[in-house]
């Protein structure tokens, strides 16, 4: 189960387990539409995948030393950025 597309789609919703569904402050079980649920997509998954892509900070500041911010921002973040945009 995607449990943070259930807590973006239904805000009652305050525990979600696997195999029992999801529930609300007072216990209730909360009925779900998983195939609302399986095609929600999260709005911030670009913050994660360019997250993963980057290079790691030491390589980066390496690499402005060596090259300068302009080629930094042009060779390494850029790119990044293009291929997972906002929204």
């Amino acid at each position: 189960m995607n449990h943070k597309a259930i807590y973006k789609l239904y805000p009652s919703v305050v525990a979600v387990d696997d195999g029992e569904g999801a529930f609300d402050k007072d216990g209730n079980k909360v009925e779900i539409d998983l195939e609302l649920v399986n095609a929600w997509v999260d709005p911030e998954q670009y913050k994660y995948q360019r997250q993963q892509e980057y290079p790691a900070i030491a390589d980066q500041l390496d690499y402005i030393y060596h090259n300068g911010i302009d080629a930094w921002k042009e060779d390494m973040i850029d790119p990044v950025k293009n291929k997972y945009p906002k929204g």
